[in-house]
């Protein structure tokens, strides 16, 4: 891409290369292009063949210019451009001086993949998230819902052990929604806690092949369990995932932590707005970012509603209720 610059405006010209058909660049019926004409309202972009020209702010056109890079940049590696992603590369490059990252970097970082499909980091905190994960022995993932906190760490745990970095995985997450009252549910053991742990059993069933994790259970290879079934336990040689972690209380929080073992990670996920634990119970995720923080091979990574990888509406949601959770004064008031 070239950059002529005049007096008044900047222009820019970019040649997809012919591997790369225009479709992969502008989107089905051009939904990738109206994307960025949204995003760039005051420059002018013309696609002629396989060129596209930008006319306008040289600011603007320097960006236009950037995204046009990063995105012929993801194309090369096959990975596919959404309208999703577009939107966050734009991001990324007009916040681009406060984080090193390009669009790129973060879009073609491949976690795992599976009968043809790849997982991969969606934003720049997710990446920073994972970045993490190989950093550190504990991390906590903390962020509102559809952020990929789970999922991401699951990925994690699945590469770790294909790679043999570790002997076994094990998922678990408090079933407070039951309390006290498994034994009064029907059925055996594992049906009553069933509910609580289908979430990881579903994101498992996207990384490893379905008929194989019975196996691979019933080896110990992979363990799903609820939380009261660490106590106890020194786990070494294992990649362990706490979820849905604000619903622990501290001494439960600090049973977990001290079940850590040799050439063992553990990640901690979790969502502090949506504590579930019975009143005045307080929440262990809440509490423990005060007692670790600072400690040496402890990183907090927080996600939030600009990581929502999930319907739009939904990052939209999550800002409406944490402004209503944030005005206070008018709750329970009537107003």
């Amino acid at each position: 891409m070239t950059q002529t610059p005049t007096r008044a405006q900047a222009q820019a010209r970019f040649t997809v290369p012919a591997k790369h058909p225009m479709v992969t660049v502008l989107g089905s019926g051009d939904s990738l292009l109206r994307v960025i004409e949204n995003a760039f309202p005051a420059t002018d972009i013309h696609v002629r063949g396989n060129e596209v020209s930008a006319t306008g702010d040289q600011r603007e056109v320097a960006l236009v210019q950037r995204l046009f890079d990063e995105m012929m940049l993801v194309l090369r590696t096959g990975a596919p451009m959404t309208e999703d992603a577009v939107e966050r590369s734009i991001a990324m490059l007009r916040d681009a001086e406060a984080q090193p990252e390009t669009p790129a970097e973060v879009l073609t970082q491949n976690i795992l993949s599976n009968r043809g499909r790849t997982i991969r980091p969606k934003t720049l905190n997710q990446k920073r998230y994972v970045d993490a994960i190989d950093k550190h022995t504990v991390v906590f993932g903390i962020g509102p819902a559809g952020t990929g906190k789970t999922y991401l760490a699951m990925a994690k745990a699945v590469q770790a052990l294909q790679s043999k970095q570790v002997n076994r995985i094990i998922l678990t997450r408090p079933a407070v929604e039951a309390g006290e009252r498994l034994g009064f549910l029907p059925g055996t053991l594992y049906e009553k806690i069933d509910p609580y742990l289908r979430p990881l059993y579903d994101a498992l069933h996207d990384m490893i092949d379905p008929d194989s994790i019975p196996r691979l259970m019933a080896a110990g290879t992979i363990e799903v369990a609820p939380l009261a079934y660490m106590r106890g336990r020194t786990l070494n040689d294992a990649f362990i995932i706490l979820d849905e972690a604000q619903n622990t209380s501290p001494e439960q929080m600090k049973m977990f932590l001290t079940r850590l073992g040799f050439d063992s990670k553990i990640v901690i996920t979790g969502d502090v707005t949506q504590v579930d634990l019975p009143g005045g119970t307080k929440s262990g995720l809440r509490q423990v970012q005060q007692i670790l923080d600072g400690v040496d091979d402890v990183h907090f990574s927080r996600l939030t509603s600009n990581d929502v990888v999930r319907h739009k509406l939904v990052g939209r949601i999550v800002d409406a209720y944490e402004k209503y959770d944030n005005r206070g004064d008018d709750r329970g008031n009537g107003k």
